[in-house]
């Protein structure tokens, strides 16, 4: 069903009806994942737990990547949108959105460092990752499963699983745990390659997929979010509108692209045009200029954020800061 948001409108409106009655309790997911332990969950509100059509692992990540040089790699648009890893002291990786629009979750190793490099088409939130917990390395999977239209993974050690938007375990055994997010960006893969020449970037997966074409046209300017029944956001912001998240603060897209550059909070949040949406028009690298959007802190650092909708803000920030102009 995620794959044909304006095929099936009202399928969705059924399916959101149906869990609202049906999913009171975890008892419905329990012969589904039967090594999950529901007696440990953060989830007061099971009705918020929703198929998002696809079943576990119906919507196949990636493990152990293979990677090739940037100079070798042209077959994506300069506009197309990459997540960038730098590592200190490790070649540079790029990570084409339209592989993660697919598969959501890529598994890989950095330097040493066991990375989960996620992408949220529905509430657009792309984050890195560290995979250790605890002392254990963990490998993560789709659910299937969405929660404010935010995609739920799971780890395939203890079948816990884990909202993708504040990185934190919510049902199971890793109940409460939460992963620490490791600096990245999203950045146009012109961008990219112009400052790393000699970097790697993830190659095309041996999935059949449409890798280039957009599931989602036209998603970004919907009203409303897919599968969504909370609170729209404060202040009149569009509920899909992007906004930069540092912590539990929110600056709207609409500001830093007008203003350039922001100076707040310790930060300086600059935004550059040249990223095409992934989420706009059928080929991603002819989709809208939503800029793209760097973090760092008064020593130049980047700073670990997220570049998510309004709405997923709100829902999982309901107490957040919205850094509004002056």
């Amino acid at each position: 069903m995620r794959r044909h948001l304006r095929i099936f409108p009202l399928i969705a409106a059924v399916v959101t009806a149906l869990a609202t009655t049906a999913s009171a309790n975890p008892d419905l997911w329990k012969s589904e994942w039967p090594n999950t332990d529901f007696s440990r969950s953060s989830v007061r509100d099971w009705s918020e737990i929703l198929s998002g059509g696809p079943p576990k692992d119906g919507i196949p990540a990636i493990s152990s990547p293979k990677f090739r040089k940037v100079a070798s790699e042209n077959r994506i648009n300069a506009r197309e949108p990459v997540i960038t890893v730098e590592i200190k002291g490790q070649t540079p990786r790029a990570y084409p959105i339209r592989y993660l629009l697919w598969h959501e979750i890529v598994n890989d190793v950095v330097g040493g460092v066991p990375v989960a490099v996620t992408f949220c088409p529905l509430c657009n939130s792309g984050m890195v990752f560290d995979r250790r917990v605890g002392g254990k390395v963990l490998e993560f999977g789709v659910s299937g499963k969405l929660r404010n239209s935010d995609m739920v993974m799971y780890d395939k050690q203890t079948e816990s699983w884990w909202q993708q938007a504040i990185g934190t375990g919510i049902v199971g055994a890793n109940k409460g745990k939460v992963l620490k997010q490791l600096p990245s960006w999203m950045e146009s893969w012109g961008e990219f390659k112009t400052r790393n020449p000699d970097a790697l970037v993830m190659d095309e997966p041996d999935w059949s997929r449409s890798y280039g074409q957009n599931p989602y046209v036209s998603y970004d300017s919907s009203a409303r979010p897919f599968l969504f029944n909370g609170e729209m956001p404060p202040h009149g912001i569009p509920p899909l509108m992007r906004v930069v998240r540092v912590g539990k603060r929110a600056w709207p897209m609409n500001r830093l692209s007008e203003e350039g550059e922001v100076r707040e909070a310790g930060l300086v949040i600059s935004w550059a045009s040249g990223q095409a949406s992934a989420l706009d028009t059928r080929e991603i690298g002819k989709g809208k200029d939503v800029g793209t959007v760097r973090v760092r802190d008064a020593k130049g650092r980047d700073v670990p954020h997220d570049v998510m909708f309004a709405f997923a803000f709100h829902a999982f920030f309901p107490k957040g800061k919205w850094m509004l102009a002056k």
